[in-house]
């Protein structure tokens, strides 16, 4: 009997900002692998690295932002890999950023835009990417965040 190997090599970060007493969320539109399409944050974790510092790195290089809080959104991204039959799981973190701070994309990204949960959700290609707003929505923006799920905390919060 064959098996289907389960792989889990990188995180997801879903970026929300307080603007105008509205929440954002931050979409980027991919320059390599889903070429054009819009995205969340996602990035491989390095030997040595806890898949919350990947995020918090993957945050950094990706925007140039540095969160202020950092969640485990409590909730895993999966899909299947046709290419190598496996199933692949990114745990999922939520940061939160300060509203006027400057987003500098890197290579791997053409554009951003900072929108509305709901436009994220028509904006984004899968399932399994409307399912995790979906739960950040209802979990980190409808209601407070889980105190056990905070992960990391700036000591220079404003």
């Amino acid at each position: 009997m064959a098996e289907i190997s389960i792989r889990c090599f990188g995180v997801s970060v879903v970026l929300l900002r307080t603007f105008d007493t509205e929440t954002e969320v931050l979409m980027l539109r991919r320059n390599h692998t889903l070429a054009g399409e819009w995205c969340q944050i996602a990035g491989g974790i390095e030997d040595g690295e806890k898949a919350w510092e990947t995020a918090l790195r993957e945050v950094k290089e990706e925007t140039g932002l540095t969160c202020a809080r950092l969640y485990s959104a409590d909730i895993c991204e999966q899909f299947y890999e046709a290419d190598r039959n496996a199933i692949t799981m990114a745990p999922v973190f939520v940061g939160f950023v300060d509203a006027r701070a400057q987003v500098v994309l890197n290579e791997e990204h053409s554009e951003f835009r900072w929108t509305s949960l709901a436009t994220a959700m028509d904006m984004v290609p899968f399932a399994g990417q409307r399912h995790v707003l979906k739960h950040v929505e209802a979990e980190f923006v409808q209601r407070e965040p889980v105190k056990h799920l905070l992960l990391y905390e700036s000591k220079h919060r404003s």
